[in-house]
């Protein structure tokens, strides 16, 4: 079996493990009362038994929540790439702060125990770094655990992010900061086995990681190609300006697009240009109308405010919501991404 193996640099927690050593590791972890430390020991196990296969639930995004099974070799070879491309090799010193129940923590395991890292475990939450005061080369953090960690980034040399689009508002706030950690946008999904892209912060295009290429469909969508971890082409619903195979710009999901009385809109583009002036978490998104066809609104999670004067006053005409509609709490997956169609009134 391919996952029959541990990199000989491999450490967790300082400590080296033979495969039987870190399985009777992982027993103990499953009788902890945390869930985090029982879905670590759950997932070692896992990796470590005859099967060929891991099972994983995808976040439910972008509908409902399935069940795929993920090929250990695929994941190997997902794990190599980021290895190339980042250039993160044996004795890196690496944390892994996410859930291992979705694909993005799996596969810090996975990269530490075939590349050879020294791997640091914290317990998943939205301010990974307390109470630790140690320098990290490589991690790996959603939208929301950098924003309450800005002030101890300095600490990490390379800082992957992940799972939700990082806003206008994050990137101004990490480059006022002046860290001189590199920080990278990536792009993937559970299908692909993480990124299969990433992009510096500041960076307006994405590169594709070595192991696949790109291109796009009769929609404008993104078409993905990477036989070494899906042997499919995956579809996407993303619409992206292709330079080339192995370059994008992504401008969307085709499923959020707003068709307005004849007219294009496209939300996350609208949303990156009220981030400065909402003060919280919101959204825009379609509600039909009988003149427009669909008019755009703007969701906003918070008891209802006067909105700044001056809110609108990057957008185009056709841009500026119709109607602003506010919802005390979002309704959200379990990994926190907001869930459009579940909060329109």
């Amino acid at each position: 079996m391919i996952t029959h193996y541990i990199h000989p640099e491999f450490r967790l927690e300082a400590k080296a493990y033979t495969i039987n050593e870190l399985c009777d590791w992982a027993r103990e972890q499953q009788l902890s009362q945390v869930e985090f430390w029982k879905d670590l020991g759950q997932f070692i196990l896992e990796w470590f038994d005859d099967k060929d296969y891991v099972l994983l639930t995808t976040s439910g995004t972008t509908g409902t929540p399935k069940q795929i099974r993920l090929q250990k070799k695929a994941m190997v070879n997902s794990a190599k790439a980021t290895g190339e491309f980042f250039d993160v090799k044996e004795g890196t010193i690496a944390l892994l702060c996410m859930s291992v129940r979705y694909v993005a923590g799996k596969l810090m395991l996975v990269r530490a125990l075939v590349l050879g890292w020294k791997l640091d475990v914290a317990e998943a939450s939205s301010i990974p770094l307390k109470n630790n005061e140690k320098e990290y080369d490589f991690v790996a953090m959603v939208p929301m655990q950098v924003e309450k960690s800005i002030e101890e980034l300095y600490r990490i040399k390379k800082l992957i992010v992940g799972g939700a689009k990082v806003s206008n508002a994050l990137a101004k706030k990490l480059k006022y900061a002046g860290h001189k950690t590199k920080i990278y946008e990536t792009y993937g999904m559970t299908e692909t086995i993480t990124h299969i892209a990433a992009k510096e912060l500041g960076e307006t295009e994405f590169t594709v990681l070595p192991h696949a290429k790109v291109r796009i469909d009769q929609r404008g969508c993104l078409v993905i190609v990477a036989p070494s971890v899906n042997q499919e082409q995956i579809v996407t619903n993303d619409l992206v300006e292709l330079r080339d195979s192995k370059h994008f710009i992504w401008l969307g999901r085709i499923d959020n697009v707003i068709n307005s009385g004849g007219v294009k809109l496209f939300p996350e583009q609208i949303e990156e240009k009220l981030t400065q002036k909402i003060p919280y978490r919101f959204f825009v998104t379609a509600k039909e109308d009988e003149y427009l066809g669909n008019k755009l609104i703007l969701v906003i999670e918070s008891l209802p405010y006067d909105l700044p004067e001056d809110v609108y006053e990057s957008l185009s005409k056709y841009e500026k919501p119709k109607e602003i509609q506010f919802v005390e709490k979002f309704a959200e997956t379990v990994t926190g991404k907001i869930i459009r169609r579940k909060n329109i009134v």
